[in-house]
């Protein structure tokens, strides 16, 4: 009788606790949420982050809060994602070193392929080249010119190491055959005040976070790394066609939650926020910053993953690139 009795509980148990995870996800979710920004307010993964917690919140019915967490080019909010409990109420938004720091940083407290569970490849977008109004400068041409005249003497801004203005500059470096010296700030946002100041001469900032200080004249728009024109700035040529010949930089953005979380509630958080990038006033407020709407699938995003990290691994090993 007491192995019978054993065998039952088992059985109960057995079916118990799938009900149980069952009904949790149904309930989800309860209570707030919050994305985790790994820079500071004002620059690109900041900008997405909060267009998306917006939409978000209204498709899930609780509140999402944006949380800046920066420091150490993404590593610290990275880490407090990773070590997070994996219940969908807290999540990630970050672009390219989500990959990169991986590359440039000898030792991480995270990894980041295999600590989070990808939720949706979100959005990409060129960088956009852009000055000093005081530079004498007003095409590529002319500043490879000056760059090539004067190397080691012009600064470039960074978010920090092997974040996208960094990785663009280098690029720049490397194909033009120029010594532009990076400069590296806290995130995104003090990047862009450094160069509207003065402080460095020269942004390869995200498309979405310059546009409005080249169209207020802070900053003077020399070329997208992309292969063709935006719509959001028509008038601004790509670098490639105007000076720099088979440069290209695009860059992307993304949304995790740490590993463990539920595959039903990294579903349910893909469907939702699918829905809500596909409101056409959502469409819009990509579109006008020059950001191109993906929407991607979780195993879309997890396969692009790797591919980004096999590329990036290359590149930056080629350059020699290091953070420490």
């Amino acid at each position: 009788m007491n192995r019978i009795t054993h065998f039952a509980l088992a059985l109960v148990f057995a079916f118990a606790l799938p009900g149980s995870g069952r009904a949790q996800t149904e309930s989800y979710p309860s209570k707030s949420l919050r994305m985790i920004s790994p820079f500071p307010p004002g620059g690109s993964v900041d900008l997405v982050g909060r267009l998306i917690a917006a939409k978000l919140s209204e498709t899930l019915g609780q509140q999402v809060v944006v949380e800046n967490r920066s420091g150490a080019s993404g590593n610290i909010g990275m880490e407090l994602a990773a070590r997070a409990a994996p219940d969908g109420y807290t999540l990630l938004t970050n672009t390219l070193p989500f990959i990169t720091n991986a590359f440039l940083y000898s030792k991480l407290p995270y990894d980041s392929l295999n600590d989070f569970a990808p939720i949706m490849l979100v959005s990409s977008s060129p960088n956009m080249l852009a000055v000093h109004p005081s530079m004498p400068v007003r095409s590529v041409k002319e500043l490879l010119a000056l760059a090539r005249a004067k190397p080691g003497k012009l600064n470039y801004g960074s978010a920090g190491p092997a974040t996208n203005p960094h990785v663009a500059g280098e690029l720049f470096n490397y194909l033009g055959k120029t010594n532009i010296v990076v400069v590296h700030f806290k995130g995104g946002g003090p990047s862009l005040i450094a160069v509207m100041s003065g402080e460095v001469e020269i942004a390869f900032s995200n498309i979405a976070e310059t546009s409005e200080f080249v169209r207020s004249g802070r900053l003077r728009a020399l070329g997208v790394s992309g292969l063709k024109r935006v719509a959001a700035m028509p008038d601004v040529p790509t670098i490639a066609g105007s000076g720099l010949p088979g440069y290209e930089f695009t860059t992307w953005n993304g949304l995790w939650a740490p590993k463990g979380t539920p595959r039903a509630i990294i579903v349910l958080l893909n469907e939702r926020l699918k829905k809500a990038m596909a409101a056409p006033d959502q469409m819009k407020r990509f579109g006008d910053r020059g950001l191109d709407v993906i929407a991607s699938s979780p195993e879309e995003f997890a396969t692009f993953l790797q591919a980004e990290h096999q590329k990036w691994g290359k590149v930056i090993k080629e350059r020699g690139m290091k953070a420490d």
